[in-house]
């Protein structure tokens, strides 16, 4: 409703305001981790969600003004949930006149036979659907993967990790896929979740929820979640401070015995200065 009492010349100005930044976001992604080349054939993994929708839109309009020439096709794993309205994605891909793929797997059922109720089904069903989307990459010879993350998805990714893996890793931005025949992306590690929600609102994406998790490691990203929030309404650009530090690292400064040489590292008697013995 507050949409519709907008003086429609202001909303156009902050769509393409919103729009043009997210672009940027992406195209310094893209250049900082070198994400994309001449000739790719990039699979953009698309799952109905607002980010997935937001990375195509995106990508298919930096693709006319890239300076090296690169495809992309969209692909969808209908992992068979019931109730899944498998005409909503063919139809928008048709009228955007993307080049599409479908791939029909029963992840759903295998799931929910192996997993039982009230247990963690995402570590599983993330397997599953990884496997069939790298399996599609190879039979249509693509050798990048794009992936829909955030860069909340990458700082919330951060404290899982630490608060309940014992391990200091998210995703990143760029990483060789498990079987090692593609590399992954995340174009939108950049972008902000609140910019990717007005974006799919602004472009009134048809968004289809997953109606599979709620499962314990989806209330645990949810907690992160508040709790970021939390933090950034208390303290206002925390979550851009700890994104940052994602980026600078000093691991002479941590524990790691297989990051820094600390077994090597000896004073040097002679000119009163430490050195590393390699």
């Amino acid at each position: 409703m507050l949409v519709m009492n907008l003086d429609p010349r202001k909303l156009n100005y902050e769509a393409n305001k919103l729009e043009k930044r997210l672009r940027k976001l992406v195209g310094r992604a893209i250049n900082d981790y070198a994400m994309i080349a001449d000739g790719d054939l990039i699979m953009v993994a698309i799952s109905g969600g607002k980010d997935s929708y937001a990375m195509l839109e995106i990508l298919t309009k930096l693709q006319k003004y890239a300076p090296v020439k690169f495809e992309l096709i969209a692909v969808n794993l209908d992992q068979q949930q019931p109730g899944f309205p498998s005409d909503v994605l063919p139809g928008y891909l048709t009228s955007k006149k993307v080049k599409f793929k479908i791939i029909r797997q029963d992840t759903y059922s295998v799931v929910k036979k192996i997993i039982p109720d009230g247990k963690t089904m995402c570590s599983l069903c993330s397997r599953l659907r990884r496997g069939a989307l790298y399996r599609e990459a190879k039979a249509i010879g693509a050798n990048k993967v794009a992936l829909g993350h955030h860069r909340d998805d990458i700082i919330e990714t951060f404290f899982l990790n630490l608060f309940h893996g014992g391990k200091m890793k998210t995703m990143p931005p760029k990483l060789l896929s498990d079987d090692g025949s593609h590399i992954v992306i995340r174009p939108m590690a950049y972008c902000k979740e609140v910019d990717l929600s007005k974006y799919a609102d602004l472009n009134k994406f048809p968004i289809i929820p997953c109606n599979l998790c709620g499962s314990q490691a989806n209330l645990q990203r949810i907690k992160i979640k508040e709790m970021l929030r939390s933090w950034d309404k208390s303290y206002p650009g925390r979550t851009d401070t700890i994104f940052s530090s994602l980026q600078s690292l000093a691991p002479s400064h941590l524990l790691d015995l297989d990051a820094f040489n600390f077994l090597g590292l000896e004073l040097d008697t002679k000119v009163g200065k430490s050195i590393q013995q390699h």
